[in-house]
């Protein structure tokens, strides 16, 4: 049971923490003044709106550089706590992603070896009953579309130094962000699925390819049983990359 859940955790909040490529049969780049505007530098103060602290935060991830990644791959090492545990499961974990694909591995032996796949129609998992939210709904994925027609934008209460601000997809699915007042990245967001809370902490950003990427980055997952907790590392990021065609195959 236990690695059954912190598969599902681990699954889970890597999907919102780390995936923003887009679907390319649903999510259209702004027109040319709407991209402009998001664009634009946008200075943060208590006044400013949950609309203009979208766009900061759009912006300060790479704008239309950000929209506009094809795919992504992620490499890097993962500690893993169960609940109520200060007791690390040391591991590696490798992540695809191209627009709605998937494919997540984690290494953690002897505990857990876990691999997810989802080739845009299918989904396959090596650990019976773990679910993921879809794909692009969440986190970063979502605020590379907070401008595209049917997403709400509102006010939340700051977090210390931190600005808020929500964002809720055509389908109701929601995500919580908090950003840095002078730098306007994304430091947190929280994430509510399926009766549960999921959190990310970022505290180390690269520059890749003129797109943020957190380097270094905390989840929370919290579940009746206590809250798992997962320490990711990036040590690998490659976008844009020629992928083989067997990348998302499903196995038989």
């Amino acid at each position: 049971m236990f690695l059954k859940f912190l598969a599902a955790a681990v699954c889970v909040v890597t999907f919102g923490g780390t995936l923003f490529a887009q679907d390319q049969n649903s999510a259209k780049p702004a027109t040319n003044g709407a991209a402009a505007a998001a664009a634009a530098p946008i200075a943060i103060t208590p006044e400013t709106t949950p609309l203009d602290l979208a766009r900061a935060a759009f912006a300060a991830q790479g704008g239309e550089k950000f929209r506009s990644v094809q795919n992504m791959i992620l490499r890097g090492s993962v500690q893993l706590y169960p609940p109520n545990s200060v007791q690390s499961i040391p591991g590696s974990f490798s992540m695809v992603t191209a627009g709605p694909k998937l494919r997540m591995e984690i290494d953690a032996r002897p505990a857990i070896v876990f691999r997810q796949i989802y080739d845009g129609q299918n989904s396959y998992s090596s650990m019976p009953n773990v679910e993921m939210p879809p794909l692009t709904k969440f986190g970063l994925g979502a605020l590379s579309r907070f401008d595209q027609p049917g997403y709400q934008i509102s006010a939340i209460a700051d977090k210390k130094k931190q600005r808020g601000f929500r964002l809720v997809d055509p389908d109701g699915y929601t995500t919580d962000y908090y950003l840095d007042s002078k730098t306007a990245r994304v430091m947190s967001f929280f994430l509510y699925y399926g009766g549960v809370t999921l959190g990310t902490e970022n505290s180390k950003f690269k520059e890749v390819e003129g797109v943020l990427v957190p380097f270094s980055f905390s989840q929370k997952f919290e579940m009746p049983m206590g809250a798992f907790f997962a320490e990711f590392s990036v040590k690998e990021v490659k976008m844009n990359q020629q992928l083989p065609d067997d990348a998302f195959t499903i196995p038989r």
